[in-house]
């Protein structure tokens, strides 16, 4: 690496062991992509590498955010496009509607269980102690009928039209619940979110259950305890089932944030003790048996073991049993769609052969197909788009964000991102079926993909359409819930094809090296790369303003609205939060008439959660921000600019994913050590192009976090649904 001169670069890392999280506390690279739709969280403490989701509040719920008072006159910010399609799916299915019918009538608290209620309870300590599976908490459905196979594509496609977003709740609902709340002690300006969330009846429901309040985000367990408490007096206590109830669903919710979406029953009865439920055994059986979680152990596989002598078999040693899980609704169906979905797909392919390359024979004979490789390696995937459409298919790329640069030449093959396609708004549009009018679909970026948009996405292709994964699997995972693509990679039920494409330059061969656990020192004889060791986090924040403003545009030539910072938290003494107001005061300095923000300012742009792209302001009216993202103008309502945009000269690794600029500064000031791993250095170096500096300030932690900090795995259930669908006999 070049390095400025009489400075040496880290020297090599002594092993050490990284910091493992919180069983059920998120996890910094996940929550950054949730971090833009949230702006409640942003008055919660700043740890050193990271900061929580909740929102501090006063009096029994401790101190409001700054960003739930803005929102007192806007009651609540509004689904994007692709979550209400979701919602919308997910009413139309069967097996959804089926589960939820089981669950009908929840148990009084305190009354003795019978019934549905009993058989739960009973189930729930049968697959603990072994004499059960998983599967005895919900009935098998049958397969679906197959759909016919695509016919040709109809003469005109029938589009639906744009989910509608979700009504803003009555002004009535609206001032019942913030006499609710003020009689709780808790701060008025969540009235507008409670009512949203909880609906019409949101008053009376906070009055029965106070701990309801815990389903509105930002919202910690204390808050809710010192609400229930101001409400209901002595009429509650640590163990009140309602209580009990609430926070297990909160400690599912905190842990989909982390990127799970299941965990282990033990970990949520530990969740449960920390916050001081006597009994968490019980508290967990109360939650299954009310239907506000499911139970889940997945069944292994038996192998028949050769017949032998009886006298000379040996023991073995049995292999312990698959561990009990605990999930919410939302997600357990959403793996279980997914896994259907990719299913169907490889079993309705009519296999052909085609000439090309070892993608596009693959992808021929298959209906699923997974691709990996770094940077240089998407040229395979998009020919093998261009060669489809040349055969007569109908073929489409789907990318994670609008970044031209990052897709080489489709040549005639429309590349769309995946929230506009499922939102409606560009795409071949849908048949008469409601499927996507497509032979094979391209996905760049598949390691982005979370489980619900993963779900939505597949289930909206058609009988006999293939579908190509590709992406990288070193760079972070998915913002939200599930880790489909490497679950799909672990399953092994369908091709997976490796790209020989190496990544060129000296940039491509610093990234490779990560790749592997190796922070290597190249050469750049053209400044590539080059290293700004820096003493604390004041020095970092004045080199980085140096080196976008001067040093960056001077030396290498790559102006500053190409230059793209990225760190590793929101808050600390280095983190967006600083590092934005000190460029912008460099940059283009102003008062911030239009809600904090001018004329010129760089953003960060979240319209739905996971999503972020970056543009500039253009003009402010009464409607709200006209921005320029890119090639493509937008509008974000004024009632919006609060949750769903930020300054962007700073982003952390996550916004950044699945873009890349020409050139990059990465700012690890001391205090973010912790906040390290190898997939976040991985993902943050790759984003650069044709210039990285690295203002440095670890020490040997960042060495260490490439050697040996791996990211902690997330509890998934996808794999194994895979594996029961399409594995083979062989295997």
């Amino acid at each position: 690496m070049t390095e400025p001169a009489g400075e040496t670069a880290p020297e090599a890392p002594e092993a050490v062991e990284p910091e493992a999280p919180e069983a059920v506390e998120p996890a910094e690279d996940v929550r950054e992509g949730a971090e833009d739709v949230r702006e409640d969280a942003e008055a919660a403490e700043d740890d050193d590498s990271a900061e929580t989701s909740g929102a501090e509040t006063t009096g029994a719920v401790a101190g409001a955010t700054e960003r739930s008072e803005a929102a007192q006159g806007s009651d609540t910010p509004e689904l994007s496009d692709a979550q209400a399609e979701l919602a919308a799916q997910r009413e139309l299915r069967a097996r959804i509607e089926a589960r939820k019918a089981e669950k009908e009538g929840p148990v009084a608290s305190g009354a003795k269980l019978s019934g549905t209620a009993a058989d739960l309870l009973a189930a729930v300590r049968a697959v603990e102690g072994g004499a059960a599976t998983g599967s005895a908490f919900y009935e098998v459905p049958e397969p679906a009928t197959p759909r016919p196979a695509p016919e040709a594509a109809p003469a005109g496609t029938v589009r639906p039209p744009a989910p509608e977003r979700a009504a803003a709740p009555a002004p009535g609902t609206t001032t019942a619940v913030r006499e609710v709340l003020a009689k709780g002690g808790a701060p008025e300006a969540l009235a507008g979110q409670v009512a949203a969330t909880l609906g019409e009846g949101a008053a009376a429901a906070l009055l029965d259950d106070p701990w309801q309040l815990l389903s509105v985000p930002g919202v910690r367990p204390e808050q809710a305890d010192g609400f229930a408490r101001a409400l209901l007096g002595s009429a509650c206590g640590p163990d009140d089932p309602r209580r009990t109830v609430a926070l297990t669903v909160w400690l599912l919710e905190r842990a989909a944030l982390q990127g799970h979406t299941a965990l282990e029953i033990q970990a949520v009865r530990t969740g449960l003790a920390g916050h001081g439920v006597p009994d968490p055994e019980s508290a967990v059986e109360e939650a299954v048996s009310a239907g506000a979680a499911l139970v889940f152990q997945e069944e292994e596989t038996a192998e028949e073991a050769p017949e032998e002598d009886e006298e000379a078999a040996e023991p073995v040693a049995e292999e312990p049993a698959a561990p009990v899980l605990l999930g919410l609704d939302r997600y357990a169906l959403a793996e279980e769609s997914l896994a259907d979905a990719l299913a169907r797909l490889v079993k309705t392919v009519t296999p052909a052969e085609w000439d090309g390359s070892e993608l596009e024979r693959a992808a021929g004979a298959h209906g699923l197909v997974l691709h990996t490789g770094g940077e240089a390696s998407r040229a395979e995937p998009v020919a093998l788009a261009v060669a489809a459409h040349r055969r007569g298919l109908r073929a489409l790329i789907t990318v994670h964000a609008g970044d031209g640069r990052r897709t080489p030449d489709a040549a005639g093959v429309d590349v769309v991102t995946v929230a506009d396609l499922l939102s409606g708004a560009v795409g071949p549009g849908r048949d008469e079926e409601g499927s996507l009018a497509l032979d094979l679909l391209v996905v760049l970026d598949a390691p982005q993909l979370d489980v619900e948009t993963a779900a939505m996405l597949v289930e909206s292709l058609p009988d006999g359409c293939r579908l190509v994964l590709s992406g990288d699997p070193e760079v972070l995972g998915a913002p939200g819930a599930g880790r489909v693509f490497t679950d799909a990679l672990a399953a092994r039920v369908c091709p997976r094809i490796a790209s020989r494409v190496p990544d060129p330059g000296p940039l491509g061969e610093l990234v490779s090296g990560i790749g592997v656990g190796e922070l290597n020192q190249v050469e750049a004889p053209g400044k590539e790369v080059v290293i700004v060791p820096v003493r604390d986090a004041g020095e970092a924040v004045h080199r980085t303003v140096q080196l976008v403003a001067d040093s960056v545009p001077r030396a290498i030539g790559v102006p500053s609205e190409q230059t793209q910072v990225v760190t590793v938290g929101h808050g600390g003494s280095a983190g967006t939060r600083a590092l934005n107001a000190a460029l912008k005061q460099r940059l283009n300095p102003g008062p911030g008439r239009f809600g904090g923000y001018d004329i010129g300012d760089r953003v960060a742009y979240a319209p739905a959660p996971g999503r972020t792209v970056t543009g500039t302001v253009l003009s402010a009216d009464a409607e709200g921000l006209r921005l320029r993202c890119g090639d493509e103008a937008l509008l974000v309502p004024k009632e919006r600019v609060e949750t769903e945009l930020r300054h962007g000269w700073a982003v952390t690794a996550h916004q950044a994913a699945g873009t890349r600029w020409p050139a990059v500064v990465v700012v690890l000031p001391g205090d973010a050590a912790a906040g390290l791993s190898r997939a976040w250095v991985y993902t943050a170096f790759g984003r650069a192009e044709r210039h990285l500096s690295v203002v440095h300030g670890v020490d040997q932690a960042l060495a260490r976090a490439v050697a040996e900090g791996i990211a902690p795995e997330r509890t998934t259930r996808l794999r194994p649904l895979l594996e029961g669908l399409l594995a083979t006999p062989e295997e």
